[in-house]
C-alpha cells in the first residue's frame, strides 16, 4: 500500500468520475473512499493500491483503491 497526495476533482466525462491529481503530476481515478472524500478543490493524502486489472471509461490514469484518506 502506497501514500499518494494531491487535489480531489471531477471530471465530467461520460457522466463523470473523481480523480486525484497528485503533487508530482500523475492522475488516478478513485475507487472507493466515502461521500466526504469526493469534495472538488479538496487537498487530501490517500492511501491505497493501483488497480492493475480495472478498465473504466475514464482513461485519465489507472485507478486507485482507496484504503484510507485524510484531509492534507
Amino acid at each position: 500500500m502506497a501514500t499518494y497526495r494531491g487535489t480531489v476533482a471531477k471530471n465530467d466525462l461520460e457522466g463523470g468520475f473523481w480523480e486525484l491529481d497528485c503533487e508530482d503530476g500523475s492522475k488516478y481515478q478513485l475507487r472507493g473512499g466515502d461521500d466526504q472524500l469526493r469534495v472538488e478543490g479538496q487537498k487530501v493524502e490517500v492511501e491505497g493500491t493501483i488497480a492493475k486489472d480495472a478498465f473504466g471509461i475514464g482513461m485519465t490514469g489507472p485507478h486507485l483503491d482507496v484504503a484510507s484518506w485524510k484531509k492534507a
